[in-house]
């Protein structure tokens, strides 16, 4: 079987996160042998569904996983509050892949990335950058209602 997954990387995350008392080792290899269903105790041999599967119900021990979630919440508010389309997701991920954003897609922003995310979103709120896009929205409704105004009321009587 060709190996599925080369980078072990969110497993030893979540896995150091978790107060294990004995040999990590030994932790580990119990692990695996849980979720491959005792088919082996190497991460090298595991299904990309399995390892998904056990960093999953790892993040979720830690509560890693809830932290994920609630942080990602409080970017999307933040997001939404100074204009982008939270529902669109190609927006959000073009919002923060700007440099001066975050320079990554959302799903890619670890915990700490959203966190400081939050900051910056927080800061950009502050100094007022919603109200200038504000501003710059109500502008064509203006135009646009004088527009229909002058042509209801045309000269001789014409309306068109």
């Amino acid at each position: 079987m060709k190996q599925q997954v080369t980078n072990f990387g969110r497993f030893y995350s979540a896995f150091h996160r978790l107060i294990i008392h004995g040999e990590a080792e030994e932790a580990k290899r119990q692990f695996v042998l849980q979720y491959t269903a005792g088919r082996t105790d190497s991460l090298k041999e595991m299904t990309r569904k399995e390892y998904t599967d056990l960093c999953v119900a790892l993040e979720g021990m830690n509560g890693t996983r809830d932290e994920l979630k609630r942080r990602r919440s409080i970017a999307l508010k933040l997001m939404q509050e100074l204009g982008v389309d939270t529902t669109d997701w190609a927006q959000i991920n073009d919002f923060c892949r700007h440099p001066r954003i975050s320079g990554k897609a959302f799903g890619q922003l670890s915990i700490e990335e959203l966190m400081e995310l939050a900051t910056r979103l927080r800061t950009i709120k502050r100094k007022g950058w919603q109200r200038r896009n504000a501003g710059e929205a109500q502008a064509p409704e203006n135009r646009k209602q004088l527009v229909t105004y002058l042509v209801s009321f045309a000269p001789n009587g014409m309306t068109s």
